[in-house]
């Protein structure tokens, strides 16, 4: 199974070969053919949760004395650089770290969630300080608790994204893979191997399955990987196998009974169980698992479109916004003088757009093509590289020369600060669609419009253009669905990589 993955060029203490598994572990002579060998815990796992740790610690302590010593020096230059209120506000942080699980393999790498905890972490850590500020009457608390806190997040944050990055740089060279046994029907696996194939960054890679037709003549792979057996057999296999994940898609095999076996075959095998629920594209916090009369059910929530949580995007958008305006302002006189001397015209192009519930409202751009653009677009059908109800080109003929590096690195959005500054926009949603598409939405579609629309997106930062139309539909649903702040910092900070790339922008 290594080739398939393919072996790196140089291994280093911290990433091993590809599969995670560890060196001088020798493969099982036990198994069957066509089946993989690996560790029940791959040898980088906790490698990786040490770096981190001490990644986080470090930068505390770094933050804690650099930035509380500044502080403390401004207050009282004759203060010792190690005080108490330093000594209690490191010991804070790092319980409040602890608490939150920050350093759990199952969130580390992957996901909003690893931020989220953080998040949580900090903001904990800041209440609680400030109540033994008062409760004690130290008065002195108070830069520690807005001053020093939030800088030693500002140290924290991006050196978890850096090492990250390095983790995903490694599962796309194919290291640091977790091996997985799937196990259901045909489509649900088919529909799994591609997902996993098509986001190496997670960390999984299929490398067996088993199926209710499993080892019959019909079937013998699946999209490339083996079938190795049949579903009543699949806890034997992932014992022998030493998968580090077994993932169960639906399939009318799966009985609450007979998953319930599962889970105590594997018990003792380091192997994690994960089953797909029906509801695929429902994630996050609005799923929550309740246990009612002694049976565990998956409890969904309905998607959250008001209340205070949008109060506080609401004026996230605007603050942001108005900051992002201020900044950029340079950028934008600049580019407004490019597009008055390379051709004739306005320098901002406007169009109607629907947002949020239906509304229509102006949309303010850049302008990229020549005057009139829309009026050729009759002509040019037969070239339309778009997918789905989008019209697109890649060699469009009425975008101008400056037009071209505008939309290649997402200058030309820029103007739409003004929309969100506004209110008919937000920092981070769906793409606002023109009337005449969302006059063609289907009734799942128009679930798009439930929330405003964005500067940027799931989309933005998964392809754009590059996108097929059902693959960017998904997306924006998925955040329709499974929105929240800090889905939307993630995004924000994804979308600085996509623009400077210019992946997908044409």
């Amino acid at each position: 199974m290594r080739d398939q993955v393919g072996l790196p060029r140089r291994r280093t203490s911290l990433w091993p070969a590809p599969g995670g598994q560890r060196r001088g572990t020798k493969p099982r002579r036990d198994l069957p053919a066509g089946e993989p060998s690996y560790p029940p815990v791959a040898g980088w796992e906790p490698r990786y949760r040490t770096g981190v740790l001490l990644s986080d610690v470090f930068s505390v302590l770094f933050g804690v004395l650099v930035v509380g010593g500044f502080v403390t020096y401004r207050v009282d230059p004759t203060s010792p650089l190690i005080t108490p209120t330093a000594i209690v506000t490191f010991g804070v942080l790092v319980v409040s770290l602890m608490v939150n699980r920050v350093w759990n393999l199952a969130i580390l790498g992957q996901g909003a969630e690893e931020f989220r905890r953080l998040g949580r972490a900090f903001v904990a850590a800041s209440v609680v300080l400030a109540l033994g500020g008062l409760l004690f009457d130290i008065t002195r608390i108070r830069p520690w608790v807005f001053i020093v806190v939030p800088a030693t997040a500002l140290l924290v944050f991006p050196m978890r994204y850096v090492l990250r990055q390095f983790l995903h740089r490694a599962r796309r060279e194919g290291r640091c893979l977790l091996p997985v046994m799937a196990a259901g029907n045909v489509e649900t696996i088919r529909d799994l191997i591609t997902r996993t194939r098509g986001a190496a960054h997670l960390g999984w890679r299929i490398a067996a399955v088993c199926t209710t037709d499993g080892m019959g003549e019909d079937v013998t792979e699946i999209d490339g990987v083996p079938v190795v057996g049949q579903l009543r057999d699949l806890a034997a296999h992932a014992r022998r196998g030493g998968y580090r994940i077994v993932a169960v898609t639906p399939d009318a095999y799966w009985t609450p009974k007979r998953l319930q076996q599962l889970a105590w075959k594997l018990e003792g095998s380091g192997a994690e169980m994960v089953v797909a629920p029906v509801l695929m594209e429902v994630a996050g916090p609005r799923l929550h698992v309740d246990a009612v009369l002694g049976m565990p059910l998956l409890r969904v929530s309905a998607p959250s479109f008001t209340g205070v949580r949008r109060v506080v995007k609401d004026v996230f958008d605007k603050v942001g916004a108005a900051i992002l305006l201020t900044l950029l302002a340079p950028v934008m006189i600049a580019v407004s003088l490019a597009i008055a001397i390379d051709t004739r015209g306005p320098v901002f192009y406007k169009q109607r757009r629907v947002g949020k519930d239906g509304r229509e409202f102006t949309i303010v751009k850049f302008r990229t093509m020549v005057v009139n653009a829309h009026k050729l677009v009759a002509q040019l059908a037969e070239q339309n590289e778009g997918h789905g109800l989008l019209f697109k080109m890649r060699k469009d003929p009425r975008v101008t020369r400056v037009g071209a590096i505008l939309r290649r690195y997402s200058i030309d959005e820029l103007p739409q600060l003004f929309n969100v500054l506004a209110g008919p926009m937000s920092l981070v949603g769906p793409r606002p669609p023109l009337p005449e598409e969302s006059a063609r939405y289907a009734p799942d579609v128009r679930r798009r419009l439930l929330v405003k629309p964005g500067l940027t997106g799931l989309w933005q930062v998964s392809g754009r253009s590059d996108l097929p139309w059902e693959e960017a539909v998904r997306l924006d649903l998925r955040y329709v669905e499974d929105w929240s702040l800090a889905l939307d910092a993630v995004i924000l900070w994804k979308t600085f990589r996509a623009v400077f790339t210019g992946q997908g922008a044409y």
